[in-house]
């Protein structure tokens, strides 16, 4: 049987004393209606989605079945009624009326016995009462005999006409009586039927309405949280507080169980330590459309968590993270859920409240826990005191704490858990409890999840079937059947039915109630009211805060909006304008002159190890050192003969060092550091120098795009220095540029050994003193004195020795250096003398080297990066990060972090804003 064919049924099965139009008994079909969707308080796993379903589609109750058919019938039968009786009054009084007369009142008669046929034979698919089939069967009966006795009334009908004119008008009379009568009977039922339709539309009205509030309220809070999280709320949004249900009870009171019950899944932390110690502040979204229940830590970004055990894990590790030495933590932790069978709730959930603190906690912990849950239960918040029905309400700690700042108990709901531990009378006390009134009442529950072996016994029967994973039906069942086995609690189930009525028809919500299902309505309809009263005033601080962040908005930027992506993309452009720059500058000839610097270091090397360090042997000498020596000292080339085979062997290993160096590999390494630091430079002092991970990436870009072509280039250059190494051809044009830069190399190098000399000078005491310690280390080296006594009887340090030493090398290798710059500018060097001139020739050597590096360094390194590496950075910077990326980069900049800020606060404000209009709006509406 359909949905509306059996709520037709339980109607019509009613005595017929209800189809008087009553008041009082026109309640009673509606609450029959609830009372089978939430049977004495409990439901069966799908009740709660049963009401939502209602509730979101309250309109879709216009297209009901029944309502439709009884709208269809209740008119034709009423007015058929009327005309019918009316008919057969005129027919008695005037008996020699016209046979045209006599055809409508037989049409008339004919139709209306088919419209109660018609009823009749829908009424005969439902069971029911004999006293109404009855009301239908004269009509019914007369309508069936209709086609025998016409036929019979046709013949008289026209005898009388004949002989009298009429006479059959008193049977016709009596025929329309009885299909009165039964059209009375079915308008009344119909009137009952649609009257109670209506009560029941009335209810899911005010029931979609009371949801759809809360559901934006809860929209606002959200985003008016979000905007005191990122710490631009000013003191107009925190003088506002939206309303949330607090939670509070001693440990082991049932907290937990209760709102796991509302849930419906096992999600808080449990342990036998204290587990709670921070605020969970718990958002309930109802969401018809979502594809599965699931949580969201905001905080966290973990997305969305399925697995109600993995953040029944995550609070415990978050809770626990608090150390034992400071017990609790007023930092809250907050959790969304969505789910489609949920109600729209803030709830808060707060640590228990103890006597005495353990051996391992803070002496001050429960001083902390009650002013912890002092902070929250603070007006408006809604206070959900939870006790246990087995301990005296005197010693509820939770009522305690909520009569000190709720003493009337107009903010607090009294929660009585554990009620199936007391005697059925003594729980039905509590609850009535006249010392401690709450003007919202208090609610019993039986809120444990049934363990296997009582689920076998009578109160804990999970049912045929399946055992549901749904915690909330599991307890309402049990609910259910516990105080429907106890008669004492039959009036209060009455109360708990009554609840479903509008709001007009609610009884006063002092009285209590049972159940958890009446209590997740109660606090729906509780944190409505709270909400429809701040909500002026939240929508005329949102109005102020959103007017002062626009004029802000607008001094400081202008009104100019700005994006995370329009930044990102800004500040590369910025990137590779300084690198086009960059590019412009650095090239051939920047590569060729840093290259010949570094070659020339290695041939005023190569010159001193060669040349310039000549070692008078002595006593002293080391035998590594007398072999590692020069022979002969650099002032006997100019007079030695071209044919010196000691000079000649100097003057080959030299060039061969040089050319056999490395010089590809040196100079790629050379060009690819100086490329490196200089992006380096370019990102530490332009538009991405406060983003570390841009950097990253670029400089990622840089090193990969080079060592690419590191080993290609490298090769490329020592296959074209190869023929240096055999031969050099030397034109006098490169000989003369070589004689000029041999000798401003060999002059800066004089000048260096000076500046050294003098700043050794002055470090021993100044030159008398340095000229004293070198006199001493030269008789020393030639055996007149000891050194030994160099201390003792001269009263000179080994420092100090040192110093000597390096005092007399300076000295000898400027006089070098003078002679050589001397010789450089004799005849002897001004035209190609290889022999007499090795700094002139290896300085062309070095230039040669350089020239033919460069050219391929120019074309396998330096074009190719200048190439590739902005494209590199469209690929990795401007389409490679994700958007979430992009919004942590563009919130590295302190100053576009501020814009950002700003900005989302002045949309946010502005969508607060119509959406609390919205609701303002609404509620006039529906006054």
């Amino acid at each position: 049987m359909s949905r509306p064919m059996r709520y037709a049924a339980s109607r019509l099965q009613r005595p017929a004393a209800l189809l008087h139009f009553s008041t009082s008994r026109m309640a009673r079909p509606t609450m029959s209606r609830y009372s089978r969707l939430y049977p004495h308080g409990g439901f069966d796993g799908n009740n709660y989605r049963r009401i939502a379903a209602m509730t979101s589609g309250a309109r879709g109750l216009s297209f009901f079945p029944g309502k439709l058919i009884a709208k269809m019938v209740r008119v034709p039968a009423a007015a058929g009624g009327a005309v019918v009786a009316g008919l057969a009054y005129v027919n008695y009084q005037v008996q020699e009326a016209a046979g045209y007369t006599q055809k409508q009142i037989d049409a008339a008669t004919e139709w209306l016995s088919d419209t109660a046929s018609t009823v009749k034979d829908g009424i005969d698919s439902i069971s029911t009462p004999d006293w109404l089939k009855s009301l239908f069967d004269g009509g019914s009966k007369d309508a069936s005999n209709a086609p025998a006795s016409g036929k019979d009334e046709s013949k008289t009908h026209n005898n009388n006409d004949e002989s009298s004119g009429g006479g059959s008008g008193g049977d016709g009379g009596g025929g329309g009586e009885d299909t009165a009568l039964a059209a009375a009977g079915t308008a009344a039922a119909v009137s009952s039927m649609n009257d109670s339709t209506d009560t029941e539309e009335r209810i899911a009205a005010s029931t979609s309405k009371m949801m759809l509030l809360t559901k934006k309220m809860i929209e606002i809070r959200g985003i008016l949280q979000e905007i005191a999280n990122n710490g631009s709320g000013s003191s107009s949004l925190t003088r506002v507080q939206l309303p949330s249900i607090v939670v509070i009870g001693s440990q082991s009171s049932g907290k937990s169980s209760v709102l796991e019950a509302i849930v419906g899944h096992e999600f808080l932390p449990k342990g036998n330590n204290m587990v709670t110690r921070r605020p969970i502040e718990l958002t309930l979204v109802n969401s018809p459309d979502a594809a599965a229940e699931y949580g969201e830590f905001p905080a966290l970004k973990l997305g969305k968590i399925t697995d109600f055990s993995q953040i029944q894990r995550t609070l415990t590790d978050l809770n626990l993270a608090i150390p034992d030495s400071e017990a609790v933590s007023s930092d809250p932790i907050r959790l969304n859920i969505y789910s489609p069978h949920i109600p729209d709730l803030t709830l808060i959930d707060l640590p228990g409240y103890i006597q005495l603190a353990a051996a391992d906690q803070p002496e001050s912990l429960k001083t902390k826990i009650s002013a912890l849950c002092d902070k929250y239960i603070e007006a408006p918040n809604i206070i959900l005191a939870i006790s246990a029905a087995d301990v005296d309400l005197a010693n509820s700690t939770a009522l305690r704490a909520s009569r000190r700042v709720d003493p009337r108990g107009e903010r607090t709901i009294g929660v009585v858990t554990k009620m199936d531990l007391v005697e059925p009378q003594r729980a039905l006390e509590i609850l009535q409890n006249k010392n401690y009134p709450l003007q919202m009442g208090y609610v019993g529950v039986v809120s444990r999840i049934p363990s296997s072996r009582a689920s076998n016994g009578l109160l804990f029967r999970l049912g045929s079937g399946s055992e549901s994973t749904d915690i909330g039906a599991v307890i309402a069942r049990n609910e259910e059947n516990y105080f429907s086995h106890h008669p004492e609690f039959s009036q209060v189930l009455e109360n708990g039915k009554a609840d479903l009525l509008p709001a007009g028809a609610r009884l006063n919500e002092q009285r209590p109630t049972l159940g958890v299902i009446n209590l997740r309505n109660k606090l729906m309809r509780t944190l409505e009211k709270t909400m429809a009263k701040n909500l002026q005033p939240t929508c005329d601080a949102i109005h102020q805060e959103l007017e002062e962040t626009a004029y802000q908005f607008k001094v400081e930027y202008n009104d100019r909006p700005i994006t995370a992506e329009s930044y990102l993309a800004q500040s590369l452009d910025a990137f590779k304008l300084s690198f086009k720059e960059f590019a412009g500058k650095f090239g051939r000839e920047q590569v060729k002159s840093m290259l010949k610097s570094e070659l020339d270091q290695y041939v005023l090397d190569l010159l001193a190890q060669r040349y310039w360090n000549h070692l008078e042997p002595t006593n002293s000498n080391s035998q590594a050192e007398v072999a590692n020596a020069i022979v002969r000292a650099i002032s006997d080339l100019p007079n030695a003969s071209r044919d010196d085979v000691y000079w000649l062997r100097q003057l080959d290993a030299c060039v061969s060092s040089l050319t056999k160096s490395g010089v590809g590999r040196t100079s790629t390494t050379l060009v690819s550091n100086a490329l490196s630091g200089e992006m380096e430079h370019l990102l530490n002092s332009g538009s991405f120098k406060t983003h570390p991970f841009v950097k990253t990436v670029i400089q990622d870009a840089t090193n990969e795009i080079l060592n690419s072509r590191f080993y290609s280039t490298a090769d490329q250059v020592e296959n074209c220095i190869k023929p240096y190494k055999y031969e050099v051809e030397v034109e006098d044009r490169e000989w003369s540029r070589s004689r000029e830069h041999a000798f401003a190399l060999l002059k800066e190098e004089l000048r260096q050994c000076e500046h050294a000399y003098g700043v050794l000078q002055k470090s021993v005491g100044g030159g008398k003193k340095l000229a004293q310690v070198e006199t001493f280390v030269e008789k020393s080296i030639k055996g007149q004195v000891k050194v030994e006594d160099a201390n003792e009887v001269y009263g000179f340090s080994q420092a100090l020795l040192d110093r000597g030493r390096e005092g007399i090398f300076l000295s000898k290798r400027a006089d070098i250096l003078r002679l050589r710059m001397q010789a450089l500018k004799s005849k002897q060097c001004r035209s190609e003398n290889r022999f007499y001139c090795p700094e002139i020739f290896l300085d062309v050597v070095a230039d040669k080297l350089t020239q033919t590096a460069v050219l391929f360094l120019n074309v396998e390194l330096l074009s190719d990066f200048y190439y590739h590496l902005p494209r590199e950075l469209d690929v990795r910077v401007g389409h490679g990060l994700s958007s979430a990326q992009i919004e942590h980069f563009a919130r590295e900049d302190a100053k576009v972090r501020r814009h950002l800020e700003l900005q989302e606060k002045k949309q946010k404000l502005e969508m607060a804003t119509e959406k609390i209009e919205g609701v303002i709006a609404m509620q006039k509406t529906h006054r």
